[in-house]
């Protein structure tokens, strides 16, 4: 975002170290967003497994992430959120180092589900957290997260196909080290006392929120969405037929344009256009996108291209979906995030084996056609929606609700 005060980015440097703590475990954990990716084919080779078996790890991660996710602000809300962050870099710690010693891709499933768990309860306490923690004022904290959420998105895949190159578990123990690196510095620098304390709220107040009609079409449209993320992400890296330091430089460019444009010209265009109307335009650019993906698959180069292309604009729909969700209804942010997160990671977790299996029955254009007919259906119910949705072009996004909207767009 690019509207910020200018003593706010003057004073983006002069943070605490606790504030400094958090962004650099922020940049850790959105690493792990495309970390894994570079390594499927290897980890497939090396432990004898099916690419079906493989993308397992996407699904057990997003599917026990969004579980999760009902739960992460009830949790947060009675121990605090430095223990909520500390128990969530613990997760991570210990379930990548399982991991990274695993010589069975069943243990690797298991642990890549312990890991989104931690992910989960780390990544949706950060925001809160880093801002509150604060010295140099709230605006300068968040181009500082957006900054940090930014970098790791972007240089996941590099790290990945770097340390993937050298062998399968490298990434593992890349984020094993860094991660306890964060789990001390939030430990020694972060004082609980100067955080906000939290609303707690009830168990049942994420499942309720569903029962809102403007929240349910929107969690539905994501569900639709996340299988085009996710095969777009999890299933390229097999067709396109390279190591692991080709996949992660292909996948580092999908992260540079995913970061820009979610941090940048997502809030750009919803600025200028009605937030549906951007959806509306969006998802079609997506799903053609897709059916391209299909078109090129046997071609390296076309391949590449759909790749970055399809993060430019899964860029802007992650933002702005998640700005729609705050905005649809008048229930805490965080309910509303969570109900709304929990639903679109179950696409999520579907897309990568379902793809896979097709892929192996018929061609691998069937897995991005299955991808585009999915995100067609999201738009479809965007447009079917739109009377219901009418809340959610209302007024422009405050600093902090468009940079809780890019958080929660890449807790992926």
């Amino acid at each position: 975002m690019n509207a910020h005060a200018p003593a706010a980015s003057g004073s983006i440097l002069k943070q605490s170290s606790a504030v400094w703590a958090i962004a650099f475990a922020c940049v850790v954990a959105f690493m792990g967003i495309g970390l894994v990716d570079p390594i499927l084919p290897a980890i497939a080779s090396s432990l004898k497994a099916t690419a079906a078996q493989t993308e397992l790890l996407f699904t057990s991660y997003l599917a026990v992430t969004g579980v999760a996710m009902f739960f992460t602000s009830w949790v947060s809300s009675r121990i605090g959120a430095k223990n909520t962050l500390l128990i969530g870099l613990a997760l991570i710690v210990v379930f990548s180092v399982l991991a990274a010693t695993s010589g069975s891709v069943w243990n690797i499933i298991g642990f890549r589900a312990g890991w989104g768990l931690g992910n989960a309860l780390f990544i949706s306490t950060a925001l809160a957290t880093i801002v509150g923690a604060a010295s140099g004022g709230t605006a300068s904290a968040i181009i500082l997260y957006e900054a940090a959420l930014g970098l790791g998105i972007a240089v996941g895949p590099l790290v990945g196909g770097l340390l993937g190159s050298v062998s399968w578990r490298g990434p593992f123990f890349g984020v094993t080290t860094l991660m306890a690196i964060a789990f001390i510095a939030v430990v020694t620098l972060l004082k609980s006392s100067g955080l906000e304390k939290p609303t707690p709220t009830t168990l049942s107040a994420p499942f309720r929120a569903l029962g809102r009609p403007a929240l349910a079409a929107l969690a539905v449209t994501a569900l639709f969405y996340n299988i085009g993320f996710f095969v777009l992400l999890a299933y390229t890296p097999f067709p396109l037929g390279f190591g692991a330091l080709g996949i992660g430089f292909t996948f580092f460019g999908w992260g540079v344009g995913l970061a820009v444009t979610s941090v940048w010209v997502a809030p750009m265009l919803t600025a200028r256009l009605r937030r549906t109307t951007v959806l509306k335009i969006a998802l079609p650019l997506l799903a053609l996108d897709l059916f391209a993906a299909a078109v090129v698959v046997t071609s390296q180069v076309g391949l590449i291209i759909c790749v970055v292309i399809g993060g430019l604009v899964l860029g802007v729909l992650n933002t702005v979906l998640t700005e729609c969700v705050m905005e649809a209804t008048d229930l805490p942010r965080s309910v509303a995030s969570s109900a709304y997160s929990a639903v679109r990671f179950i696409g999520g977790a579907i897309a990568p084996p379902v793809a896979t299996l097709l892929a192996d029955e018929f061609t691998p254009s069937a897995a991005y056609v299955f991808a585009g007919v999915s995100v067609a259906i999201a738009f479809v119910v965007v447009v079917l929606t739109t009377k219901v949705l009418r809340r959610v072009d209302d007024g422009a996004e405050p600093e902090r609700v468009e940079a809780e909207a890019i958080s929660a767009g890449e807790m992926v």
